[in-house]
């Protein structure tokens, strides 16, 4: 068997796929992408549009949504305010709860590359993502229930020794145990889908199809993302943290029961062949470090023939990987001080209403971006720059993600420049001290770096998902895409500890930075320290990526 080829995995369990003819394609990654709303997510060409005609006769299509619809809403809808929770139930300070956050944020990142490991080398994408869901019920059924014992009501205000440490320690395990359901799910979703349209790396009309497949998973990921984090948010905010950790809870369990009705029509990927995950982690780790010369065992054996390949692959992908960590840190502060500052702001939806828009619901404005721009992308830009380059994306994906970064640069600026102005606003209106009292400022002045990220997220976010997942031997897919979202995991890591270390270091000589009361804080100075730090990172980025290689081009 060549390496990479797709076969159906041995059956272990009633879900397990069965050998069956018309396998994959968009009608298998439709269970995974989803299908919620009536378009045509397919390349322009006449035989996928007709093949889409046909889904839309399929008795599949009566599903409502698909798996990474709703997993983002179950999955989103703690991760978008888990700072608002932090902060409120369990009184944590802003500092502790952003470091909290982020090193959560960087373990859910981190873990996939564990996930990935066993599902290439033992599990197989498809029984990762049984594993994942039924964590995912678990976690999300112990989270609803310790916010059921921890707030009497919507908008109980805790103080940290209200909160015993076995309630804490419950609630973290339950939180951590929500990271590892992450760990198998995320490298495996996004990589079964896409699994759907491997044939030959060059074949153009495969390459096309996979590049777009990407493009529509994020769209349709989106429409979770805006619903978790506007419509659960305020859910939470004013109805309770009980009941929209509940709805969490529910939409995971849709999410788990659309998966297996698309069972029968995934095409799924052999893991290798003759080992366990510990086997081959460590057969890997040897081939890597040089640390074993004659292959011993039948996984040594198999990797043996792409060892010196992924020695190379290793040396090109380490520079991308080290040069995408900045535009992982901007990410991290979107769930943790943008929501705080956002937090400070007039809240209400228009001058004449009282309707309050929850902080954390100015996220889905990223989301919409996503899902404006991604079908403009996908239909008009690719087209006409495909004209103009030759090249079967548009652009390749270097030049995207370079783009994403220069972006993300411009994001901060205009982030440093709103808080500034919010800053001056505290000081006119005499507000300084009186952190619980809105500003007289509309929160819609943070809404054009919200838009701003959301742009760089649609170039780099899915441009660093194709590359990871393109660029690494066929075999492990799922480890490429654990690699994608490691950056993201160390960015939040970095984003943590950075934050730590300025917050120690500011207030020894005054208000720190990243003071309770943001009145007082200089949020301002900690974005033009990112945007200096992107600007950097763009610069480095451009010299690597002129240098690189790519592997298995069209």
């Amino acid at each position: 068997m060549e390496s990479g080829e797709l076969v159906p995995q041995p059956e272990l369990s009633s879900f397990t796929p069965k050998p069956a003819d018309g396998r994959g394609g968009w009608r298998a990654a439709l269970f995974i992408v989803g299908n919620l709303f009536v378009i045509n997510p397919l390349p322009p060409r006449a035989k996928l549009t007709s093949l889409a005609v046909k889904l839309l006769d399929d008795s599949c299509c009566n599903c409502s949504a698909a798996v990474g619809f709703f997993e983002r809403i179950g999955f989103v809808g703690v991760s978008a305010n888990l700072i608002m929770y932090l902060t409120g139930p369990l009184g944590m300070s802003t500092a502790a709860a952003a470091a909290s956050v982020n090193a959560w944020g960087g373990t859910v990142a981190v873990l996939p590359l564990v996930g990935a490991l066993a599902a290439d080398s033992r599990l197989g994408r498809y029984r990762a993502l049984m594993s994942a869901c039924v964590l995912y019920l678990l976690s999300l059924v112990m989270m609803t229930a310790s916010s059921g014992l921890q707030t009497p009501h919507p908008h109980a205000e805790c103080s940290p020794s209200s909160t015993s440490p076995g309630q804490l320690a419950f609630f973290y395990v339950a939180l951590y145990m929500l990271a590892s359901a992450q760990g198998f799910y995320g490298p495996c979703a996004e990589a079964l889908g896409a699994d759907q349209f491997v044939r030959r790396d060059d074949d153009p009309r495969s390459i096309a199809s996979r590049s777009s497949y990407f493009n529509w998973y994020h769209f349709f990921v989106s429409w979770g993302y805006a619903i978790a984090s506007a419509g659960l948010s305020y859910v939470q905010d004013n109805v309770g943290w009980t009941v929209g950790f509940g709805a969490c809870w529910a939409a995971m369990a849709l999410a788990f029961a659309i998966f297996l009705l698309g069972t029968r029509m995934y095409r799924t990927e052999q893991p290798v062949e003759g080992g366990s995950f510990v086997e081959t982690v460590r057969a890997w780790a040897a081939r890597v470090f040089h640390r074993r010369k004659d292959p011993a065992t039948v996984t040594e054996r198999l990797l043996d023939s792409q060892s010196e390949e992924s020695k190379g692959l290793v040396t090109k992908l380490l520079p991308i990987w080290v040069t995408s960590l900045v535009f992982a840190i901007i990410f991290s502060q979107v769930p943790t001080l943008f929501t705080k500052q956002s937090s400070t702001l007039d809240r209400r939806l228009s001058a004449d209403t009282g309707v309050m828009v929850p902080p954390a619901a100015l996220q889905s404005f990223i989301n919409v971006t996503f899902i404006v721009l991604l079908p403009l992308y996908d239909r008009v830009l690719v087209p006409l720059a495909r004209r103009l380059t030759g090249h079967e994306t548009g652009i390749t994906m270097l030049q995207r993600i370079g783009a994403s970064m220069a972006v993300s640069c411009a994001a901060m600026v205009v982030a440093a420049f709103v808080e500034t102005r919010r800053l001056r606003v505290a000081r006119d209106a005499v507000l300084i001290d009186q952190p619980d009292v809105a500003l007289p400022m509309s929160l819609w002045w943070m809404v054009p770096q919200y838009v701003l990220l959301g742009l760089a997220g649609v170039l780099g976010e899915v441009g660093l998902v194709e590359f990871f997942y393109d660029q690494v031997p066929d075999a492990l897919r799922s480890v490429g895409l654990a690699l994608c979202l490691s950056i993201f995991g160390v960015g939040s890591y970095a984003s943590s500890v950075l934050v730590s270390v300025i917050d120690w270091a500011t207030k020894r000589n005054g208000d720190s930075w990243f003071s309770d009361n943001l009145n007082r804080a200089h949020l301002d100075y900690f974005y033009w320290l990112l945007a200096g730090l992107a600007a950097l990172e763009v610069a480095s980025f451009l010299y690597f990526a002129n240098r690189y290689v790519y592997r298995n081009k069209g």
